[in-house]
């Protein structure tokens, strides 16, 4: 824990990326009407979570009115919403809503981190950008030592954990696997990575991710941890 804590001081200090720097602080500077009474976080966002996980949920970047906001990874937007109500239901969170830092809400057997700490224009990170927030990201999951499921939200996530593991020397089957909602490939024995859509808008309000799927996706994690 004090590992992580560590940690978490060095990456909300990081100012690798000009770009993401720039939009971040814009973001947090301008503010949308609905919270412009708010002091924005406008800082690189940290892991949240259970150190002693068992599931590691790696989402793509921090939402620019949501964590860049709040200072917490899936606070204060509707992607965060949908996650928190279904980790909820799952018995992951001691409740359904994720709206502030200080609201209370804790994960048991999970931990939730990202390939990209600062929100990107548009919510697309450029491969320098990935390549460069890469180090926080092996540096998080190294120290979550009892993670045996990795349940990425997106392409983006799948990718990224896979080439987190490769960078560890971890031997990937060939051809590297897809990445599809309810995708499943197994790391290394002990370790299964899990594929589910991303929880953005885009995907709940269409209906191409409903509460079912992830309930779904979210049983298969903890069956494989048994």
């Amino acid at each position: 824990m004090n590992k992580l804590l560590a940690l978490e001081s060095e990456i909300i200090e990081c100012r690798a990326c000009p770009r993401l720097v720039s939009w971040r602080e814009e973001v947090a500077r301008v503010k949308v009407r609905r919270f412009r009474h708010w002091t924005y976080w406008g800082r690189p966002v940290p892991g949240f979570g259970d150190p002693r996980a068992g599931m590691l949920i790696v989402g793509l970047a921090p939402a620019a009115n949501g964590a860049n906001r709040t200072g917490r990874m899936f606070t204060g937007d509707r992607s965060g919403d949908f996650l928190y109500a279904a980790l909820h239901r799952a018995g992951y969170a001691n409740q359904p809503t994720s709206e502030r830092k200080d609201d209370g809400l804790k994960l048991t057997g999970a931990f939730i981190s990202a390939p990209v700490r600062c929100a990107p224009p548009a919510n697309k990170p450029l491969p320098s950008e990935l390549l460069s927030c890469s180090v926080w990201f092996d540096r998080e999951i190294a120290l979550l030592k009892n993670v045996r499921v990795v349940l990425a939200l997106g392409a983006i996530g799948w990718n990224a954990t896979l080439l987190h593991f490769a960078r560890r020397g971890v031997v990937l089957r060939s051809p590297r696997p897809k990445f599809g909602h309810g995708a499943t490939a197994v790391i290394e024995p002990g370790l299964t990575l899990l594929g589910c859509y991303h929880v953005s808008q885009q995907n709940t309000n269409t209906g191409k991710l409903t509460p079912m799927m992830i309930d779904t996706v979210i049983a298969r994690a903890k069956e494989l941890q048994k």
